[in-house]
């Protein structure tokens, strides 16, 4: 059960009888300081102890601020990172990194998978894992069923060059509106109901949740997992959010250890992200028996288009391999709810790779260690 001090119920109290007061606004929202920095609002049952900062543009401050049936937003104008998303006091993404979670929770998945016609996004309100599905030419069909529909509207609003590229107009009540791909549908809508009204529809389910806490927390149950495999046919992948290793080890081992009891396989592989907290992301897949293809989730079954890899800035089949490799910490922790790292699980259409697995810890190492530099560097 979440546990929640004394001032967090008294702005609860505040929320629920005036959701737009001053009270409630500063209680959810991230702080800007007198000398023009970001700072992230402290969420002691996730990562005690720590949150992060971003400087501000000169001369700016709040782009864009309001409380919707669900969170708090905030869109802001950092120095050195774009435009910033953030929800509940939270940074959600900024433009200048943005893209080394959406590629890796998209194409993971959908690389795994043989063949993904049918794909459903569960959240994602700000646009990225909808442009990253509908790079893939195989795509028939996504559905993303987001629950608050001002994150879509403010997404469109202040990154419709970024990550909003395929909002058409998303404050539409005509669905068809929506959305520039007619692939796609936007849904506003609760997901659960939506799976329990379509079962074995879908080739992959990506789940682009925000952490554990308030709307999302549903989005962590063995529930859930249960409702997303009906909604899967044979052979299907589940990706979600998998939370940070350095801070989320139980939770990490917990859902994984539920969702295994479901699951023919599940695995956990990460990303590093300069402006999540420390500066890392995790992932959390699931495939149903069945369908085609091997039954590893560390193996590109296909190889990425040409046209799509010269647009892509993160994935590779080589970063697809090295991302399930995990800290000796991480690994003894998830032990047996993970297949064992081998030979034959870093091969790719079944040639190994190039140097085996020294190879693959090689580049895990330097893309870690990179990216713990940069954040660093840019921290206050």
């Amino acid at each position: 059960m979440q546990a929640f001090s004394p001032d967090d119920l008294a702005a609860a109290l505040v929320c629920l009888s005036d959701p737009s007061s001053p009270a409630a606004l500063c209680h959810l929202s991230a702080a800007v300081t007198a000398d023009g920095w970001l700072e992230e609002k402290e969420t002691e049952s996730i990562w005690p102890g720590q949150r992060f900062s971003l400087k501000l543009k000169a001369g700016t401050r709040m782009l864009h601020e309001e409380r919707s049936e669900f969170q708090h937003l905030q869109v802001l104008d950092s120095s050195h990172y774009g435009r910033v998303l953030v929800l509940d006091g939270v940074i959600q993404l900024t433009e200048r990194d943005e893209f080394a979670y959406q590629e890796m929770i998209v194409h993971l998945p959908m690389f795994a998978h043989a063949n993904p016609r049918n794909v459903l996004i569960v959240g994602g309100g700000d646009g990225g894992v909808l442009r990253e599905v509908l790079r893939h030419p195989g795509v028939e069909r996504v559905v993303m069923c987001e629950i608050d529909r001002k994150v879509c509207e403010v997404s469109r609003k202040f990154f419709a060059d970024t990550m909003a590229v395929e909002f058409d107009d998303p404050s539409s009540d005509v669905e068809a509106k929506r959305t520039k791909d007619k692939r796609a549908r936007l849904l506003y809508m609760d997901a659960a109901v939506f799976m329990a009204q379509n079962v074995n529809e879908f080739d992959v389910i990506i789940v682009d949740s925000s952490d554990p806490v308030g709307p999302a927390e549903t989005l962590y149950t063995s529930d859930f997992y249960a409702n997303m495999k009906r909604a899967l046919r044979p052979g299907g992948i589940v990706c979600t959010q998998g939370e940070c290793q350095f801070l989320s080890e139980e939770l990490i081992h917990k859902v994984m250890g539920d969702a295994r009891d479901l699951y023919a396989v599940v695995d956990y592989a990460y990303s590093t992200v300069p402006t999540y907290p420390c500066g890392q992301i995790g992932y959390i897949m699931a495939k149903k028996e069945g369908g085609a293809g091997s039954g590893s989730l560390r193996v590109a079954q296909r190889p990425v288009p040409a046209e799509m890899a010269l647009r892509l800035r993160y994935y590779t089949a080589a970063m697809h391999r090295a991302a399930f490799v995990l800290p000796a910490f991480m690994a003894r922790k998830l032990g047996a709810l993970r297949p064992a790292q081998d030979e034959k699980s870093l091969t790719v259409g079944g040639a190994a790779a190039s140097g085996g697995s020294s190879v693959v810890a090689t580049a895990a190492a330097l893309v870690v260690g990179a990216a713990c530099g940069w954040l660093l560097a840019k921290r206050r």
